[in-house]
């Protein structure tokens, strides 16, 4: 590997025009394509494998025109003094409203309060649900605006008007601010940490380039595949991360072989045989974790994870071609300015063994390496307590800001409805097969009406078949409540004995079935997919350290890492610990999809850091030096570049945070404590305190398996052994060069 990487980065050293014409042409053909493709039609979130979702199915199919998953607004009318919305003047202004609403091009259906029964008991709110023939994604600005404009009529009436649902909300994409931020922020940690224009603005603009390919080709692909504006979303937030870390650790080891006397195309060889190979297999690790979110079976995780996953193959590929080629172009500009005084001057200054923060750490951690990992572990442990709280769901309109009339709208429905009226259910009976759909219908509705816990259960509406009918339940209790998914099940218990008293099959839907479905699906999907990501990648950092127990620690170290994270995410998002700092107004439970999203994204990067750091450790152990020496010699060379890339990853994350969609502001805050986490006390404390405290049995491996693993040679030991044939060949096609 690492003898082949070799002669990669000197090959694109030399052919430097060559390489960037290539990715030039590789921008500009994907950029072209990207920009003239098709606007994508954002297919309806799915959730394949679970009963809410085939209800789904089963109303598209017997309900034809009325799309099942078209939009909807629910548009609240409050009476104001305590009059009532029955009175004579109210009521002719809420049908005035209605009538107006449905005037829409796309508007499918409206539904008249007072004949539905939408108006509360004590007459001081009633709503109707305007339903739409697209979804949210499918709406005209002029649908939008009609919606607004029939709002504001009806507000002119004296009536409180409040409107909620997904016709609201903004589907628009990424701003860009996120990423403006942490990119900024990452140019000011790379400046402080190289203290050079040129060494600070490479990494940023090859990251840059490979986002920017990976962004187009997503587009591009957007419409053929149906993907969502968070695959792009979640591709730029690792692409730039992962794309100015690898370029990082390249241009770091370049800069460090120069300063050992090499010339620069030999540098740029050694740099890319040796950090390249490092950023091959941290590459590798975060592309399995990613793909493999794939095997939980939910299509929105699966095309997130794989144009992430694209996104960081393409960082990879830029490291260790683009960013040699580059070099070639500033050689010496990449340099510190001692280095390019001295070399001015005709000297060619050295590395010496120097003290520095990363080596005075170490040594710190090494006289005291079993108080440290019991502090560390006792810290980590202490923050992932509130995981033992973690409730999952999907929350609404509820976590949104009083400011939105979205909340308010909600608000207005729980207090004049009772708080279950914000998450109805839907039953659809399957009445195919029964002598007498309409008598089998009722049977179902009386059944689950007369079931604790329902208010009420609206009438069945059939399709034109008169085979399939739909009727909503309204619970007692809140959406995201405890009871309200112990209801769920205890009507789904009851089934076997309604449908045989009925004669025809139900089943149960709505968006609240739907996020108690997914979070269960979720959680049922945590533990295979944490086996099959974790178990891929044991065996990846096997073979590149060639030990047993630094991958077990590593596995371990990410467990409580990714523990610990999601623990302050339940702090902040859920108990509501310092959520106005970030904007949180409401909290509530954890989107179902985070937990699982999250450890994806963390154990790759995770294993990034593991085997950035570790590897020079096991280069200098393999080079001759005792294990506390080796410890001491990888945080010399690795420790501020390592803390450089983990303060990056930490920005760009933190960038998101601001993001106006819950999931993204969540995924930010979650990866970015994870990274926190992650880098600065396992890496630099766990790490170091294990490798102390088992000495050689750090990097035992057992004969047998030995002779069976593959050799890879991630420290680039061929490339200083001269005995090794590649070796040879290399240094003289260098020589001839």
């Amino acid at each position: 590997m690492a003898a082949f990487l070799y002669r990669l980065g000197r090959s694109a050293f030399r052919r430097r025009w060559t390489v960037a014409l290539v990715w030039a042409a590789v921008l500009a053909a994907v950029g072209l394509a990207g920009m003239t493709a098709p606007e994508a039609e954002e297919e309806p979130f799915a959730m394949p494998g679970i009963e809410s979702q085939e209800a789904f199915d089963l109303m598209e199919e017997r309900f034809p025109g009325a799309a099942a998953d078209g939009a909807t607004a629910r548009v609240v009318f409050v009476s104001a003094n305590g009059e009532k919305v029955t009175a004579t003047e109210n009521k002719e202004a809420v049908e005035a409203a209605i009538a107006e609403l449905g005037d829409g091009t796309q508007v499918a259906s409206t539904v008249d309060p007072y004949e539905s029964g939408a108006v509360s008991e004590d007459g001081s709110t009633a709503y109707t649900t305007v339903t739409y023939k697209v979804d949210a994604a499918g709406l005209t600005d002029a649908s939008r605006s009609h919606l607004d404009e029939s709002l504001e009529h009806a507000r002119d009436s004296g009536l409180t008007v409040e409107a909620g649902g997904d016709a609201l909300e903004d589907v628009g994409g990424p701003s860009g601010t996120a990423e403006a931020i942490g990119v900024s922020v990452a140019a000011l940690v790379l400046l402080i940490t190289f203290g050079s224009l040129a060494a600070a603005g490479l990494p940023l603009l090859t990251a840059l380039i490979g986002v920017g390919i990976s962004l187009f080709a997503i587009t591009a692909l957007a419409g053929p595949l149906g993907l969502a504006d968070t695959t792009s979303t979640v591709a730029i937030m690792l692409g730039l991360a992962v794309g100015i870390d690898y370029a990082l650790f390249i241009v770091s080891r370049y800069r460090e072989e120069r300063a050992n006397g090499r010339t620069a195309q030999e540098a740029v060889a050694l740099a890319t045989g040796t950090a390249g190979s490092a950023v091959v297999f941290a590459g590798l690790t975060v592309v399995i974790a990613l793909a493999g979110l794939s095997v939980v079976g939910i299509p929105m995780l699966t095309e997130m994870g794989l144009g992430a996953a694209g996104a960081v193959v393409v960082g990879v590929l830029i490291a260790l071609t683009l960013v040699p080629a580059f070099l070639g172009f500033w050689p010496n500009a990449i340099l510190t300015r001692k280095a390019r005084r001295a070399r001015r001057a005709g000297g060619t200054p050295r590395e010496t063994r120097k003290v520095n923060g990363g080596t005075r750490w170490a040594s710190f951690v090494l006289r005291r390496p079993l108080p440290v990992l019991l502090a560390a572990v006792a810290g980590l442990g202490a923050l992932a307590l509130p995981m033992t709280d973690l409730q999952l769901g999907m929350p609404g309109d509820e976590a949104k800001s009083t400011n939105t009339t979205q909340r308010r709208a909600y608000d207005a429905l729980a207090e004049g409805f009772g708080p279950g009226f914000n998450g109805p259910l839907t039953v659809v009976v399957d009445a195919k097969d029964a002598d007498d759909p309409k008598a089998a219908a009722e049977t179902v509705s009386e059944r689950i009406g007369g079931t604790e816990g329902v208010v009420s259960v609206s009438p069945a509406q059939f399709n034109e078949s008169g085979d399939t009918a739909v009727f909503s339940v309204v619970p007692t209790t809140a959406p995201t409540g405890q009871e309200t998914k112990d209801l769920v099940n205890t009507i789904r218990g009851d089934r076997p004995g309604i449908e045989s008293e009925a004669g025809a099959t139900f089943e149960v839907t709505g968006t609240t079935a739907m996020n108690i479905d997914v979070s269960e699906k979720v959680q049922s999907a945590l533990v295979p997919y944490l086996l099959v990501v974790v178990g891929l990648a044991v065996i990846l950092l096997l073979v590149v350290f060639r030990s047993i127990l630094v991958p077990l620690k590593a596995a371990a170290g990410f467990l409580l890492s990714v523990l610990a994270s999601l623990g302050a995410v339940v702090v902040v998002f859920q108990q509501g610990h310092g959520a106005d700092l970030l904007g949180v107004e409401t909290t509530g439970p954890i989107m179902s999809l985070m937990p699982i999203f999250l450890v994806g994204i963390v154990f790759g990067l995770a294993m990034d850091y593991e085997v950035f750091l570790v590897s020079r450790m096991r280069e200098a152990y393999v080079h001759g030096e005792r294990p506390d020496q080796a410890v001491t010699s990888g945080f010399r060379h690795s420790a501020r570049v390592v803390v450089a890339a983990a303060l990056i990853m930490i920005a760009v994350f933190s960038g998101f945070i601001g993001d106006s969609d819950a999931m993204i502001k969540m995924i930010g805050f979650g990866l970015a404590s994870a990274v926190l986490l992650d880098a600065f006390v396992v890496r630099m404390a766990i790490v170091p305190a294990v490798l102390a405290l088992l000495g050689e049995r750090a990097w035992w491996l057992p004969k047998w398996l030995d002779r069976i693993l593959p050799r890879v040679d991630v420290e680039g030991e061929s490339l200083t052994r001269p005995d090794e044939p590649e070796a040879e060949a290399a240094e003289k096609d260098l020589a001839r060069a």
